[in-house]
């Protein structure tokens, strides 16, 4: 019973209607003494209301059935017409809306993230991305899926995200990121280096199950791997030996909705009189309370609490922590040094 009541409301449908003929078809044998085909012939023509004339006159007890019958498939095919004109109304509905709408929208998409795949870690992906305000892509084989994404600001692509024209449709060429959470690392490895092809600079996140799979996706051009497992077991130990600590962290997190944010500014986003110069020139603990608590180098080097004279280079990056006020503060600043510097 518990079966039924989860199956699709069409299939629920056209087993009223089964029903409804078995019933008709043993209720003429056992009452009229049809036959099998009299007996189904007869149930057709009353379900269907189609008026062809009987097999016999019916007794008494016949016509009362038969009315039965009547009553019955009034409400049993409405049920199942109704969900049949739904179904098809949705899957053309999907086509439409998914298909050419949606395709209009992602020939202007440029500068987002595809995500391949949308299982438990490709949508715990996107609801973290939509955190932050970032264009998204979401490619799955799931039709249903795909359909009942149709009304979210978030664009869904049905297809197979190991071929290249689903990939060319997400817009992979004009993408910044891809993040694919396959499960199986033969199809993760497959989307990377098929993505890799179609846009060599692209950044590529893939999820993998085993060490084995992330060398190989690293040899295949992978920016950075992700092992749910290691991640989670890391993170299970360490609550156990140090629970305070990551308490701490909590707090530190980079959720959008978070107090307290950290965030990364690219040096080349700073005004160019701030460029060649030491960090304390920037005075973003004195003016707003942030604090630069990392840097990152233009070859990859990472500085944990950089001193006050590492001058910031092109193509570097400050790691800046405060709360939601503290950076919507160093933005503001940020904005008015560029004008300033533009003016002059």
């Amino acid at each position: 019973m518990r079966y039924f009541n989860e199956a699709p409301e069409l299939v629920k449908a056209g087993i009223y209607v089964l029903i409804l003929m078995v019933v008709g078809t043993v209720g003429y044998m056992f009452i009229e003494s049809y036959s099998l085909i009299d007996a189904l012939y007869m149930t057709v023509i009353t379900v269907s209301t189609v008026g062809f004339r009987e097999v016999r006159s019916l007794s008494d007890p016949g016509k009362i059935f038969t009315i039965f019958i009547i009553l019955s498939s009034l409400g049993v095919l409405a049920y199942f017409l109704s969900n049949l004109t739904q179904s098809l109304f949705k899957t053309q509905l999907g086509f439409f809306f998914g298909g050419n709408l949606k395709h209009l929208k992602q020939k202007k998409m440029e500068n987002h993230i595809i995500v391949c795949g949308y299982g438990r870690n490709g949508s715990q992906v996107v609801q973290e991305l939509a955190t932050f305000g970032e264009k998204v892509i979401v490619i799955d084989k799931d039709h249903e899926l795909v359909v009942s994404k149709i009304t979210e600001p978030i664009q869904f692509i049905e297809g197979d995200s190991t071929e290249d024209q689903v990939l060319l449709q997400a817009g992979i060429a004009k993408a910044r990121s891809l993040i694919t959470t396959l499960p199986l690392d033969a199809d993760n490895l497959f989307v990377v280096l098929t993505a890799r092809t179609l846009n060599p600079d692209i950044n590529i996140i893939s999820r993998a199950s085993s060490e084995s799979a992330e060398k190989k996706l690293r040899m295949a051009g992978v920016n950075s791997v992700v092992m749910p497992e290691r991640v989670g077991g890391a993170h299970m130990a360490t609550l156990v030996a140090q629970p305070d600590m990551m308490e701490f962290l909590e707090h530190l997190n980079i959720h959008g909705d978070s107090p307290v944010q950290l965030m990364e500014v690219m040096c080349t986003d700073l005004p160019e009189n701030l460029l060649h110069k030491p960090i304390k020139e920037l005075e973003l603990r004195k003016k707003t309370g942030a604090n630069i608590i990392g840097y990152k180098t233009a070859t990859g080097e990472y500085i944990l609490n950089p001193t006050p004279d590492t001058k910031l280079y092109p193509d570097s990056k400050i790691f800046v922590l405060g709360t939601k006020e503290q950076v919507e503060d160093m933005r503001k600043i940020l904005s008015s040094a560029v004008f300033q510097n533009n003016k002059s």
